[in-house]
């Protein structure tokens, strides 16, 4: 096959379940330095019942665009814009490079910063 040619696509579709996303977008995350967790979705019991969400992070998705929605907490001492642009930035490469999905938004919530507990 040369440069020119493109092999061809079998019939059918692929579906991506909204979990697969909220893997990614969670592991991605943690991957970043500075990140301690992902925090708790806010919302209460409604968002147990929500497709597309899962520990720290909600999911839309709407004609193979995501829109990610992601919870944080991060160490002391860090930069919170600095690491919040750089989660984003590798929450798109990574959803763009294994599903090829486009990326409408990602938002960044930091919910706490986690100091030792001097009492604990």
């Amino acid at each position: 096959m040369n440069a020119e040619e493109t092999p061809e696509r079998a019939p059918g579709t692929t579906t991506i379940a909204p979990e697969v996303l909220v893997t990614i977008v969670r592991l991605t995350a943690l991957r970043v330095p500075g990140v301690v967790r992902l925090a708790n979705l806010p919302g209460g019991v409604n968002r147990l019942f929500r497709r597309g969400a899962g520990e720290g992070v909600r999911i839309e998705v709407e004609n193979n665009t995501v829109s990610v929605d992601l919870y944080v907490e991060l160490e002391p001492e860090v930069n919170v814009r600095e690491i919040s642009a750089k989660i984003q930035s590798e929450i798109a490469r990574a959803i763009q490079d294994m599903v090829a999905m486009h990326i409408e938004r990602v938002d960044v919530h930091v919910m706490d910063i986690c100091y030792d507990d001097p009492v604990g």
